[in-house]
């Protein structure tokens, strides 16, 4: 197994027989609707399926949630209250997933902490220092909206208004709910778009519909199945444009056949 640096102690370092997919993007842009999809497609397959995602951990998810109702917390707290939430869950969650031969899908993994964290002002190198401990996962898919006016359109339509976190409000981005979150939103695809070729993300164009996304994610996921390699998804990346301007890991049941190869892979 690969990990960024040095792993956690007393990892094994042994090869593991299942797969770690993570699908990465801004918020908006469809990230649950396509896991969801992919477990059910994945699972009509015989794979056994496990999905996880940020702030779902035992040991932080809750703290977490319950320090962003108040809006009190500084940023370095708050960030280290992110890294202890991932580092429970890949110890605790996704590597032994992985060790029992699952198939993992994590709604975000590493990178949208770091985006956030970046953005809010932390140093860039500190940030990825805490985070070496990571898994390398078998591939990333980046799900990325075309533009910011896409983005807002998409929240528009969900009818929830603007979220405190999501829009930056915590740093102050602009002076009201809709302008933050465009400049927040606007430099989080910024940033995501820096880590891309850093990491490896197989660029998705999200802005399509659900349906086009959905094939595209299929077939990139059966390449990294079948053939243990990353699919060749399209990575160019247009510019961005500004107008003007989380429960534990759940776990699915295979059928007998799959439990078969999986017992056969330990």
């Amino acid at each position: 197994m690969r990990f960024y640096g040095t792993p956690m102690p007393d990892v094994d370092l042994r090869p593991y027989p299942g797969k770690l997919i993570v699908i990465e993007g801004t918020d908006g842009v469809g990230r649950s609707t396509h896991i969801a999809e992919l477990r059910t497609w994945l699972e009509a397959q015989g794979y056994a399926v496990a999905d996880t995602g940020m702030t779902r951990s035992e040991l932080a998810g809750k703290g977490i949630k319950e320090a962003k109702q108040g809006h009190t917390l500084g940023k370095l707290t708050m960030q280290l209250f992110y890294a202890t939430d991932f580092a429970d869950r890949l110890d605790n969650e996704i590597i032994p997933a992985l060790k029992a031969g699952f198939i993992v899908l994590t709604d975000r993994y590493m990178y949208s902490a770091i985006a956030r964290a970046v953005v809010r002002g932390m140093d860039p190198d500190w940030v990825r220092d805490v985070y070496k401990i990571a898994l390398i996962p078998d591939a990333i898919f980046y799900l990325r909206i075309d533009t910011i006016d896409d983005l807002v359109l998409r929240w528009l339509e969900t009818g929830k208004g603007f979220d405190y976190w999501e829009s930056g409000m915590d740093v102050g981005f602009g002076e009201d709910f809709f302008d933050s979150f465009v400049s927040y939103q606007s430099q989080l695809l910024e940033e995501f778009d820096h880590m891309t070729e850093e990491y490896g993300f197989k660029v998705i164009r999200a802005s399509r519909s659900i349906a086009r996304v959905s094939g595209d994610l299929r077939r990139a996921i059966t390449t990294v199945i079948d053939t243990g390699s990353p699919a060749e998804t399209g990575t160019e990346i247009p510019p961005p444009s500004i107008n003007g301007k989380e429960k534990g890991l759940t776990h699915t049941h295979p059928p007998r056949k799959r439990m078969k190869q999986v017992r056969s892979d330990l």
